[in-house]
């Protein structure tokens, strides 16, 4: 998606001259380096990490809500399930495309958009179901669209932060950003599940809403310019057709252990994140009934989020180093599975050898 280099970095080797693309809204002056400063980089990273923690405030809404409106609407398990996945389905639409469009116009547009469009929806939901009857169709589709506006959020991040940061704080600032998402199932699971004790599963939708397009409105008018927020024509003319310079490399990149490597681990890594945090407010509400809806679902199920804070920001404080190093990201990334994963691997598990990566990567 986006570049993993700064200005015209190649990203896979020099051989295939891969250039990460460029647009003109990555230097405001026109001129000098495209890396924020410091400051600006620090500013830049508690805003992103507070868009991410909102991004999570409004994706878990209907997980902590689940029990809630299972009981308002009457459905059963099979009727959530079908709720609680159609967000996945809209989610993994738009990352490619996120990542591209991102890399044309700039990722801080991207961001913004989508999050006004998400956190309006988020807002207006509880609104809309008093107006519809088809209330099973109407939060499959909406859970299908705030995938979809969803879907483009780490790509664009990913887009910004590769034109923006430096590479040698690269992996330090996507993490920290990226702990944001912990941060968001705390903050609903908490905050959220004394909303809905106290005022409603209506709240929860309203509370994660409103913070989102305060959060939009902020940094549209302190962070950036009206410039900024301009979208020239050619820009959307360039973000339709990929220039033969830009073009991807696909073929190479697929022949490539680590790319596999980063898929299945992504792989394994979302299927059970994502499961956890759909069903644990269900689970606790029904294995804890005695327990009210707020300390049997939301607060409980926001612990692995709690531990997996310190690890996040651990592993990306290690992972530059060991790549600057010439290693690699792989000893880092089979010892610490190995050290925080209690159980054994299963017995087809095969071991990895360092030598099966190449130092490239």
């Amino acid at each position: 998606m986006a570049a993993g280099g700064g200005r015209n970095a190649p990203v896979c080797g020099g051989e295939h001259g891969y250039r990460a693309p460029q647009h003109d809204g990555m230097r405001r002056d026109g001129g000098g380096e495209p890396y924020w400063s410091r400051p600006e980089c620090r500013v830049w990273t508690a805003v992103l990490l507070l868009g991410t923690c909102l991004l999570y405030c409004a994706r878990v809404t209907v997980p902590i809500c689940a029990v809630a409106l299972s009981a308002h609407f009457g459905w059963d398990k099979k009727q959530s399930g079908v709720v609680l996945s159609s967000f996945f389905w809209g989610y993994c639409l738009t990352q490619v495309i996120g990542g591209h469009i991102s890399d044309q116009i700039g990722g801080e547009k991207v961001l913004l958009l989508s999050a006004s469009a998400w956190g309006f929806l988020t807002f207006i939901t509880p609104l809309l179901t008093q107006i519809t009857s088809a209330h099973l169709v109407f939060m499959t589709c909406s859970r299908f669209l705030m995938g979809l506006l969803q879907g483009v959020y780490f790509p664009s991040l990913a887009s910004l932060l590769s034109q923006r940061v430096r590479e040698s704080e690269r992996a330090f600032t996507y993490s920290t950003v990226g702990t944001g998402s912990q941060f968001g199932t705390l903050v609903i699971g908490a905050a959220g599940s004394l909303l809905l004790d106290w005022y409603g599963w209506e709240s929860v939708f309203y509370f994660s809403g409103l913070l989102t397009l305060l959060w939009v409105y902020c940094t549209c008018k302190y962070l950036l310019t009206e410039k900024d927020l301009v979208i020239p024509i050619d820009y959307l003319m360039r973000s339709i057709s990929i220039s033969k310079q830009n073009k991807v490399p696909w073929k190479q990149l697929f022949k490539k252990a680590p790319i596999w490597a980063v898929i299945v681990a992504q792989l394994c890594t979302a299927s059970t994140f994502f499961t956890l945090l759909s069903w644990l407010p269900t689970f606790f509400k029904e294995t804890f009934p005695e327990s009210k809806v707020s300390t049997g679902g939301g607060r409980r199920a926001g612990l692995p989020a709690l531990l997996s804070e310190s690890g996040v920001v651990f592993c990306a404080g290690l992972a530059t180093p060991c790549c600057w190093a010439g290693g690699g990201a792989l000893p880092l990334g089979v010892a610490v599975p190995v050290a925080v994963v209690a159980a054994p691997p299963p017995p087809s598990a095969a071991p990895v050898r360092s030598g099966q990566i190449p130092a490239s990567f």
